[in-house]
């Protein structure tokens, strides 16, 4: 059996769990087809961005599990989860990837809402009379 190298992405309430396998380049998410699962030519290059930076296209077969958040919050947590696991495929890519910035974890979450006010940050109309 091939060696298979596995990671984990999040971003926001996403989370995805990224298993590499060398391979021809299949790509599922979900147990879907990529193309399926991300519509748009510009959803699926930032899912294959990683891949571009380390000049890996076509030689691995990765299979994704991903729940919670939304597209954008998805595709940022795959990013993640792929740049990990093509790391644990060979050390030396770990300088271009960090340049391209797809080893940093985007902690930015939504802030909460707080009492007294109709969103997080924005406050009831001030009446003065």
């Amino acid at each position: 059996m091939s060696e298979t190298y596995s990671a984990t992405g999040r971003r926001k309430t996403s989370t995805a769990r990224v298993t590499l396998t060398p391979g021809s380049g299949n790509i599922t998410i979900n147990k879907r087809a990529f193309e399926e699962y991300f519509g748009t030519l510009s959803l699926q290059n930032q899912v294959l961005h990683p891949f571009h930076v380390a000049n890996a296209v076509n030689q691995f077969d990765v299979a994704v599990n991903t729940r919670g958040g939304g597209v954008t919050g998805q595709i940022g947590a795959i990013q993640l989860g792929i740049a990990r696991a093509l790391l644990k495929t060979n050390e030396e890519l770990k300088e271009s990837l960090r340049e391209a910035d797809l080893l940093t974890r985007d902690s930015r979450k939504k802030e909460r809402k707080k009492a007294g006010q109709p969103k997080a940050r924005k406050r009831f109309q001030f009446s003065k009379r």
